[in-house]
């Protein structure tokens, strides 16, 4: 089983989120105006998920194709020992713990216009 979150914000106008198999855990409303970035709103949708680790790519791709290129919105998620970072158009999936696959996503977060300190995924 895996989970992960997606941001209803982090979505572009009209794109659709939803592979086979995904289930909704939870809906949440987060006031992250302390550490919203310029051009982000104070208030984020949290929409918890989960799915069978088997969908682990199709969710990847879907949220690829879904999110909003502007102010460098990603996704992430652990798919067994693997970390899945997503942002628009781009997918980076790495093993936990290889700080050469995190640098890389990280590197790619900042020149889509990622705030380094949302730039925070956990191992």
């Amino acid at each position: 089983m895996i989970t992960g979150y997606v941001l209803g914000e982090s979505l572009r106008p009209g794109a659709e989120f939803a592979p086979r198999g995904l289930r909704i855990r939870a809906v949440k409303r987060l006031d992250v105006s302390t550490s919203a970035a310029e051009g982000q709103p104070p208030v984020w949708t949290l929409v918890e998920w989960e799915a069978e680790e088997s969908a682990a790519q199709e969710i990847a791709d879907a949220l690829a194709g879904a999110l909003e290129p502007a102010h460098g919105w990603y996704a992430d998620f652990t798919a067994g020992d693997e970390r899945v970072v997503v942002f628009a158009g781009r997918v980076f999936r790495y093993r936990r713990g290889d700080d050469a696959g995190r640098a890389e996503a990280i590197a790619h977060g900042r020149s889509v216009g990622t705030p380094g300190h949302q730039l925070d995924w956990a191992e």
